[in-house]
């Protein structure tokens, strides 16, 4: 922003404060690329004297900032969550937990059992009311009535004796959608995850594994906004797995904001850009999963299983791991490894391959969950 634009704002907040006007803004509209914006200053009331001001900006990237959206090119900022924090008793099981997610964000929510998890989403859901800090979507207060959430549970809840399409109708209902829309929905959900013939059975009826996908189904039919899977893959056999990564693929896609919740670190891995890890209500470690293996403090070297590379280790005092196919040796940087190769190739050592990579998300979280 030029020194003579930043001072002409500056003047029309002055003109405003010091006659207690109040500000028009009036509806934008696109000339050669600028953005104009006519602001009216209604300085004499009394006198019904209307005064205004033509802004035009060049840059329209602070406009949307400005007017807080985001940069062209950049995603809006859709779940803010700052300083929450809960406690039962004295026991405070979410403590200052801040996050930040865009559009089409997915993050890990990581931590062992009793770290705080079940109780943020809950109150990210609204079942609980926090003591402190603020939960935003777009901005504004979280209201479940206005933000469309899908949240699949760990423990599920259907209705054992009830059919599954009356069920999955009750909640496309509960949800907004009018009939017409809801048995629409159910049909293609049906098809798409390859159990039709399911739809007039109840619920009882069914496999823990399809039992799943109905549930998967309750919680995206509706379309929502803001997902919320906690222990998505629970029950699923290799091929169902295989179809509801698809479908979490495709909701991603799809620009939906996305927290993903499980102990199964593989799975964390495939789908989220960005982690939070909890240990007792505090954030331990989070941001992007990339960078945070990237620059964690070592890399894994790993050569093949060797006896004679296993006794010069030893020899040599340097910790490593074995295991039936390979020895895996921790290095802090790649200038470590190099010599360390060498080394072992001065030593009469031939190696027919080596790997060096990043800790995985599995060792990470041993290490800071504990």
């Amino acid at each position: 922003m030029t020194a003579k634009l930043n001072f002409f704002l500056w003047l029309i907040v002055f003109l405003m404060m010091k006659n207690k006007s109040e500000m028009y803004p009036h509806p934008v509209t696109m000339l050669d690329g600028d953005i104009i914006v006519i602001i009216g200053l209604n300085i004499l009331e009394n006198q019904g004297i209307y005064r205004g001001f033509l802004l035009i900006i060049k840059n329209s990237e602070w406009y949307d900032t400005m007017m807080g959206g985001c940069p062209k090119g950049g995603k809006k900022v859709t779940l803010e969550i700052r300083n929450l924090k809960k406690s039962f008793g004295s026991n405070t099981v979410v403590d200052n937990l801040q996050l930040s997610l865009h559009k089409g964000d997915v993050l890990g929510l990581l931590g062992r059992n009793g770290a705080g998890k079940t109780t943020t989403i809950k109150m990210i859901l609204g079942l609980l009311t926090q003591d402190n800090g603020d939960i935003l979507w777009n901005g504004k207060p979280m209201n479940r009535e206005e933000v469309s959430i899908g949240y699949l549970p760990e423990e599920r809840g259907l209705y054992v004796k009830t059919k599954v399409v009356d069920q999955l109708r009750y909640f496309a209902e509960l949800e907004g959608m009018t009939r017409k829309e809801a048995n629409a929905a159910i049909d293609d959900w049906l098809n798409k995850l390859e159990i039709p013939q399911y739809k007039h059975k109840k619920a009882s009826e069914l496999s823990k594994g399809n039992q799943q996908k109905i549930q998967l189904i309750a919680t995206l039919i509706h379309n929502p906004e803001l997902i919320i899977l906690d222990e998505p893959f629970s029950g699923l056999d290799p091929v169902n797995a295989s179809m509801l990564a698809s479908i979490i693929e495709e909701q991603i896609q799809e620009g939906k904001t996305v927290i993903f919740s499980s102990h199964r670190m593989e799975q964390v891995e495939s789908f989220c850009k960005h982690i939070i890890m909890l240990n007792k209500g505090k954030t331990v470690l989070s941001g992007n999963l990339q960078e945070i293996k990237e620059h964690y403090g070592y890399r894994n070297l790993t050569i093949p299983f060797h006896s004679e590379a296993k006794r010069w280790l030893d020899e040599k005092g340097i910790y490593f791991e074995a295991t039936l196919k390979d020895l895996v040796v921790k290095v802090n940087k790649e200038e470590e490894a190099m010599s360390l190769l060498a080394d072992l190739q001065n030593n009469g050592i031939s190696l027919r391959y080596f790997k060096l990579l990043e800790p995985t998300l599995h060792e990470i979280f041993v290490e800071r969950a504990r």
